[in-house]
């Protein structure tokens, strides 16, 4: 007995101790050096609704991403063709994930179907006649659109990781919601709508020329040339702003950027952004520059112009610069998202919300104190109607929400409003199981027995019960976290996790403190 005893109080100081080692990070905040090298270096973190931040729920428009790629495929296969000399005329993207085209000599379907056997078997072809041409039409097939669509959401959520994480936002959660959407949790944000500007830009970066040998005059009356496109400046504070008419075609896009940082303009002591390319993207801006002297080369984030310099020499190093009209926050904004990557599509920002600090700081102590109350409460009325007992009852459960809290810290758990309720709960479920070994305990002592064998009886009785509600308690909160959402899931995971502390304190814990004092003292009566 006294071997057990030993080895049950030696598992229950190693629990404990363990428990402590996750959770001194959470409430000691400045441990000494010597000592911070060989302790957890997570915490417990608190949510949206407790630390303030903002919320956002992002629905990625899948079908636009699919229309561009469509578009950038046309574009490649007018120079297949070409390549290949294959009549054709009118190639543009059409409706959806399609495009159409018309083939002035039917004979050249058969070049045309072997050009997308080898380069383009995404898609499917049907053609039909029309006087002495055929009229082809070129659908992306169903499977690769849905790999798409899938590609373009998982690219997204890393992308907008990617510029949260540079933007320095602490603990922050980004999750994919159903097949297009994706949940943005920012906590401690104190700027809502920079960081809104942040994730939702798509920051596509594009280099190409100034289409100079056309009129902007009259494409501006509607007379806009083939493969070219009108474009316009960033809104200033004075007139309309500066239309340009570009060749279509991108000579360059952000793909090929290393890096992008801040810098301070030479002349006007303006933020500027300054860009390098990577070794293939300085080999193609050395070779665009070095083909285009005296051309303007444009250069276009998200559809509108920040500047088109003319090209006086060969540009090598791989180097640009953007400039404009920043400030300091938003040329930094703009260095980020293009370190981060161009979103692949548009966002849309479906659902907004923004828990303000106070509000957070009001919950926290709302929480704790209900946990606090409803705690004293319930260690009353165990000393006060089970007298020792109870008080043994009480030490089980400070233990129980220690270990508690040192799993969730252990797990890097966030710790929310609705999980501080589980915590309450969890309260209630493991006083309940001890009330149940009491219950047993007392109607043993009734019949006559003796201490330990009332207590040994007591506890073999009750444990079935006890294992079975916590069991469905686990059960059930397993599935609030298949099928809930946040709040709900941040409630069962606290939950499952005090039922099963509850299980080790209530069965484990106060059984050894009976069995070491009932063998170690002479008790002649169970204060219970």
């Amino acid at each position: 007995m006294f071997k057990s005893l030993k080895i049950r109080l030696s598992i229950t100081v190693i629990v404990c101790l363990a428990a402590l080692y996750f959770l001194l990070p959470t409430f000691v905040a400045d441990i000494p050096a010597p000592w911070n090298r060989y302790l957890a270096k997570e915490k417990i973190h608190l949510g949206l609704d407790l630390q303030g931040g903002m919320h956002l729920v992002l629905e990625i428009d899948t079908d636009r991403a699919l229309e561009d790629m469509v578009e950038r495929r046309a574009n490649d296969l007018k120079e297949s063709l070409m390549d290949r000399k294959v009549r054709f005329r009118n190639l543009k993207k059409a409706e959806g994930a399609s495009m159409t085209m018309e083939l002035p000599d039917p004979a050249g379907k058969t070049d045309l179907d072997n050009l997308l056997k080898e380069q383009y078997p995404e898609f499917e072809a049907s053609s039909t006649k029309q006087g002495d041409s055929l009229l082809v039409t070129l659908t992306l097939q169903e499977k690769r659109a849905a790999e798409m669509k899938k590609l373009t959401v998982e690219h997204s959520l890393e992308t907008i990781r990617n510029r949260v994480d540079q933007f320095g936002i602490a603990e922050p959660e980004i999750v994919p919601q159903g097949d297009d959407r994706i949940m943005v949790q920012l906590p401690g944000i104190k700027d809502p709508d920079r960081a809104k500007n942040l994730i939702g830009k798509t920051a596509l970066l594009e280099f190409k020329l100034v289409d100079e040998e056309n009129s902007l005059e009259e494409a501006l009356r509607g007379l806009v040339p083939e493969g070219s496109v009108i474009a316009y400046g960033p809104a200033g504070s004075g007139a309309g702003r500066t239309p340009y008419l570009l060749k279509n075609k991108a000579l360059l896009t952000g793909a090929s950027l290393e890096t992008a940082r801040v810098q301070i303009g030479d002349r006007f002591g303006e933020p500027t952004v300054s860009l390098k390319f990577n070794a293939q993207g300085a080999a193609d801006f050395d070779r665009i520059t070095n083909e285009n002297v005296r051309k303007h080369l444009a250069i276009v984030l998200d559809g509108v112009v920040h500047s088109a310099p003319q090209i006086r020499e060969r540009i090598s190093g791989g180097q640009a610069e953007i400039t404009g009209n920043f400030t300091m926050d938003e040329a930094r904004d703009l260095a980020i998202v293009l370190r981060a990557g161009a979103l692949p599509a548009p966002v849309n920002i479906l659902e907004e919300r923004t828990v303000g600090p106070s509000l957070g700081s009001d919950s926290i102590r709302q929480g704790i104190w209900a946990t606090i109350i409803g705690s004293i409460f319930v260690i009353i009325f165990m000393v006060f109607y089970y007298r020792l007992s109870g008080s043994i009852a009480d030490l089980a459960l400070i233990i129980n929400v220690f270990l508690l809290l040192g799993v969730m810290a252990a797990l890097r758990g966030t710790l929310t409003l609705p999980g501080i309720a589980g915590i309450l709960l969890t309260v209630g479920v493991a006083v309940d199981a001890n009330i149940l070994i009491f219950e047993r305990i007392r109607e043993e002592l009734r019949t006559g027995k003796t201490i330990r064998l009332a207590i040994d009886t007591g506890y073999s009785k009750a444990f079935i019960t006890i294992l079975d509600t916590h069991i469905t308690g686990i059960v059930s909160a397993v599935f609030l976290i298949i099928f809930g959402t946040g709040p709900i899931k941040g409630f069962a995971v606290t939950l499952i996790i005090g039922l099963l502390a509850s299980l080790f304190t209530a069965v484990f814990v106060t059984r050894l403190i009976f069995d070491y004092v009932t063998w170690n003292f002479n008790v002649k009566k169970l204060s219970i």
